[in-house]
C-alpha cells in the first residue's frame, strides 16, 4: 500500500468519484470506444464503423412504429419448467435472471402500430434473453403475434435473434417449428403479408422455420444467419468454407434474403413493402 492509499481516508478532497458502468460502450465490430448516448442517439450503430449493435424489443418498437408509439400485446403464459431442468443451475433461475435483465417476460414481444402509415403486428425476439432461444414462451408469443394481425386483417412483420431451440425444454421447444409454420401458411391463406427482418445472430430452429418463411426477407449488415454453426459444417464436409460465409450480404449474393438494409433506412423500407403488399394508398411527403 502507498502513502497516498494510507492518508487518503483522512483527505476529503480526494473523495472518489463514481462513474456510471454503462457511460462506454465497446464496439464489437472494430472494437473502438463508443459513448453510448451517441451510440443511442444513432440507432445503436456504431458510428465508426457502422456495426450493427443488437437491440431489445423496446428499442425496436421505438424505432420502428410511426412517432414510437405502439400498444404491448400481451403473451399468452406457459409452464415455466415443464422437464425440471436443471444443469449448472435450476432452469428457472435462469428464467428469473432473464426477466430481471430484460424486462419481458420472455424472448419474444408482440405490439402493434403504424409504419409509415400502415397498420400493422410487429414481433421482435429478444437475443439478450436467454440467447433469445426458442421455447414455448417464444412459441406461443410468436402465435399470438400472428394471430392479432389475422383478427385485425393486417401485416405481420417479425425481428428474429436467436441461437436456436432452448435446450431447457427439450422437445418441447422444436414442437414450437411446425407450430409456427402453420400460423405462417394462415396468413398466406388469408392474404397478409408476413415480412421476416433478420438480425444479429438468426440461427439453429429459428432459422429452420419462421425465419425463413417470409414473403419479403430482410437482413441488418453484417447478420450472422445460418442453421449449424461454421465449425460445425467445416467438420463435417472436410472444407474451409468462404469468407464471410452465413453473413447477410453473403447469403443476399446467393439468393437466400432479398436485401440487406441498413438500421437507419429500415423503417422507410418497410413502410414501402407494406404500403405495396397491402395496396395502401401512398403516404403524403
Amino acid at each position: 500500500m502507498s502513502w497516498l492509499e494510507r492518508i487518503r481516508p483522512a483527505l476529503s478532497f480526494l473523495t472518489k468519484k463514481e462513474t456510471p458502468d454503462n457511460l462506454w460502450t465497446k464496439c464489437r465490430g472494430c472494437g473502438q470506444m463508443n459513448f453510448h448516448r451517441e451510440l443511442v442517439d444513432n440507432m445503436n450503430v456504431c458510428p465508426r464503423c457502422e456495426f450493427h449493435e443488437r437491440i431489445g424489443p423496446k428499442e425496436r418498437f421505438q424505432q420502428v412504429f410511426d412517432g414510437g408509439k405502439y400498444q404491448r400485446l400481451a403473451t399468452p403464459s406457459v409452464t415455466e419448467d415443464p422437464l425440471k431442468f436443471r444443469d449448472q443451475k435450476k432452469y428457472t433461475d435462469r428464467i428469473k435472471a432473464a426477466r430481471a435483465a430484460t424486462g419481458d417476460p420472455e424472448a419474444f414481444a408482440i405490439a402493434e402500430g403504424q409504419i409509415e402509415g400502415v397498420s400493422a403486428v410487429v414481433g421482435v425476439q429478444n437475443f439478450a434473453y436467454m440467447g433469445g432461444s426458442m421455447g414455448m414462451g417464444v412459441g406461443e408469443a410468436f402465435i399470438a403475434g400472428a394471430e392479432a394481425a389475422l383478427d385485425a386483417r393486417v401485416p405481420y412483420v417479425v425481428f428474429t435473434a436467436a441461437g436456436g431451440a432452448r435446450m431447457q425444454e427439450g422437445l418441447l421447444s422444436l414442437m414450437q417449428m411446425p407450430r409456427a409454420t402453420v400460423l405462417t401458411s394462415l396468413l398466406r391463406e388469408a392474404g397478409l403479408p408476413y415480412i421476416v427482418v433478420i438480425t444479429d445472430p438468426t440461427t439453429g430452429g429459428v432459422t429452420a422455420s419462421y425465419a425463413m418463411l417470409g414473403d419479403v426477407h430482410i437482413a441488418e449488415p453484417g447478420a450472422l444467419i445460418g442453421f449449424a454453426g461454421q465449425r460445425v459444417i467445416e467438420q463435417t464436409i472436410r472444407e474451409k468454407l468462404p469468407e464471410g460465409f452465413q453473413r447477410a450480404e453473403y447469403l443476399h449474393e446467393h439468393g437466400m434474403v432479398d436485401m440487406v438494409v441498413h438500421r437507419k433506412q429500415l423503417k422507410a423500407q418497410l413502410g414501402s413493402l407494406l404500403g405495396v403488399l397491402t395496396n395502401a394508398p401512398a403516404k403524403a411527403a
